[in-house]
């Protein structure tokens, strides 16, 4: 495995850049004006595929989310009990349950969409459009890659809550 010092100068770039993006998380997380929305923040994060796909199983929605099933488990029951989603039966196995999100659900989805827009229109102000959705396409190309890594690389170490 190469070390950092004879790592592509880019790519050594971009892990440096992706360390400080995450060290700005939570102060990102805190700048997002929605109010109490009754769960934790990594907990609304699972109403964003729920909404996207539909109603889902907590192993299938721990899958997706390359986490933990247990860890899951504890945020999903926090979405329950806020209102936020629900849980029916999956008619494919009347013994297994899906989540779904409720009406509450998709308006937290909406205030969250809305303060994350409005946040990082503050940081690109400055930013032509062009640049930014330069940036956009980009990124999503990183993610995308990153993601089918992490789906096949089996000497990865175990999942952790991303």
């Amino acid at each position: 495995m190469q070390d950092q010092q004879e790592a592509n100068p880019g790519v050594a770039r971009l892990s440096d850049e992706i360390i400080r993006l995450i060290r700005m998380g939570p102060r990102f997380r805190g700048m997002l004006k929605t109010g109490d929305l009754g769960a934790e923040f990594s907990a609304l994060m699972l109403l964003l595929p729920l909404r996207a796909n539909g109603p889902m199983r907590v192993t299938d929605l721990a899958d997706l989310k390359q986490a933990d099933p247990s860890t899951i488990s504890r945020q999903v029951a926090q979405l329950v009990k806020a209102g936020l989603a629900r849980r029916e039966a999956d008619p494919a196995d009347g013994r297994a349950s899906r989540l779904a999100v409720t009406g509450t659900g998709l308006e937290a989805c909406e205030r969250l969409g809305a303060a994350r827009i409005a946040l990082l229109e503050r940081a690109l102000s400055d930013w032509p459009a062009e640049r930014v959705d330069a940036f956009a396409r980009l990124f999503e190309e990183f993610n995308t890659s990153v993601e089918a890594l992490l789906r096949t690389d089996l000497g990865a170490p175990p999942r952790e809550n991303l």
